[in-house]
């Protein structure tokens, strides 16, 4: 119990440098699009609670940094963002009240804040590619265990994975990560066998495993032992342009994959534990640094860069997912926003204020409950209870 104590630091660490570099970009969305469109701006908040720092500059806005470090928010003069906004005008800020500016202004000021958390992601992950290029290597089974879909589907040792779902396959973690979301579904997998390919159809099985960084979590598996080639292996590097598009192209599949767990999860084919909060993306990064830093073999100024690219990249994941999460259509959201924009653009009028403020009201409620489910399964996730009885 001490040992898993003695891990808030850099618990906390790192979820605040994840979640504050995510928050305020998108945040910064919403701000620029909002001025651009000459709203008036009540504050701009970096976390929750009392200040720890605050100014109001020229324009009358309060820029604040407060002392619960998980979040923040823009807060535009007469907007309706919680139940108490509706019917509230603040005073004092220079530009146009929120309601005064059209539909269409107002749509593209929800939008730009998920749309800045994807442009985040696009330059992070092309930086990646940039600065680090790509490893590629062919795939092969090394064992198959007895009565997994694996044994069921036909596969052999030997077998050599080529592609999956009309994916081609450069790397055993493309083959996890389709596996590993693809419970009791078909996935159409070509292996090369004797030379020659073969067309299997495995259906995953979802199953509580340890995944990438020694969390416990529910994740399809058909049950083979795999290992990349190493004769096979190449170093890709790229330009700037072809960064760009490689970085272009991360940011569109990580989105699909997420589009594609949250279908899977709604239709029962995916656990609703899936779902993951600040606790997974703060236990996650705690792993990483502790693995980071235990490797002997290499000195402090390698691990730090690893340590680095590693931060870098889920950075750019949880990017993607913020800016999805910001854009499904509960009320509190920007999504909840643009459907109260599109009834207005549609009726002609906007939606009255105690429909407003009920839809608001829900939405707090359904979030709430959601973050508390969302945060117990991480909670169980970390292993903290093991550790605890261990």
């Amino acid at each position: 119990m001490m040992d898993a104590l003695g891990q808030i630091p850099i618990f906390i660490l790192s979820l605040v440098f994840l979640l504050g570099i995510v928050v305020v970009i998108h945040e910064l969305g919403h701000y620029f699009a909002g001025r651009f469109f000459g709203a008036a701006v009540e504050s701009f908040s970096v976390g929750f609670g009392k200040p720890i720092f605050a100014r109001t500059d020229r324009n009358g806005t309060r820029w604040r940094v407060n002392w619960i470090p998980l979040g923040g928010f823009v807060k535009f003069v007469g907007e309706h963002q919680l139940p108490s906004d509706v019917g509230k005008v603040e005073e004092g800020p220079k530009g146009k009240l929120y309601n005064d500016i059209g539909v269409g202004g107002r749509t593209i000021i929800a939008a730009a804040g998920p749309a800045a958390n994807f442009i985040l992601a696009f330059l992070l992950f092309s930086m990646l590619f940039l600065v680090n290029g790509s490893y590629e290597s062919r795939v092969a089974v090394m064992g198959v265990f007895e009565g997994t879909p694996a044994q069921q589907a036909g596969f052999e040792p030997g077998d050599v994975f080529v592609s999956m779902e009309g994916k081609p396959i450069t790397s055993a973690g493309q083959v996890q990560m389709i596996i590993s979301m693809s419970s009791n579904s078909e996935v159409e997998t070509v292996v090369e066998r004797d030379s020659e390919p073969m067309t299997l159809t495995v259906v995953p099985q979802p199953e509580v495993r340890e995944n990438a960084v020694g969390q416990m979590q529910k994740m399809g598996t058909i049950g083979v032992q795999m290992a990349s080639m190493p004769d096979t292996g190449r170093h890709i590097r790229y330009n700037p342009a072809e960064a760009l598009l490689k970085g272009g192209q991360q940011t569109w599949s990580t989105l699909t994959m997420t589009t594609d767990m949250i279908k899977r999860m709604v239709t029962g084919k995916e656990d609703l534990s899936t779902l993951s909060g600040p606790v997974a993306i703060g236990d996650v990064s705690r792993r990483i640094v502790n693995r980071t830093m235990a490797v002997q073999e290499v000195s402090a100024w390698e691990k730090m860069q690893s340590l680095f690219w590693n931060m870098i990249s889920i950075c750019a994941a949880v990017s993607v997912g913020i800016g999805f999460f910001n854009l499904l259509p509960f009320p509190v959201l920007d999504g909840g926003h643009i459907v109260f924009n599109c009834y207005e653009a549609i009726v002609g009028k906007p939606m009255p204020a105690r429909i407003q403020e009920g839809a608001l009201m829900a939405g707090m409620v359904l979030l709430l409950g959601m973050f508390v489910f969302i945060t117990w399964g991480d909670v169980l996730e970390t292993g903290l209870f093991n550790t605890a009885r261990g």
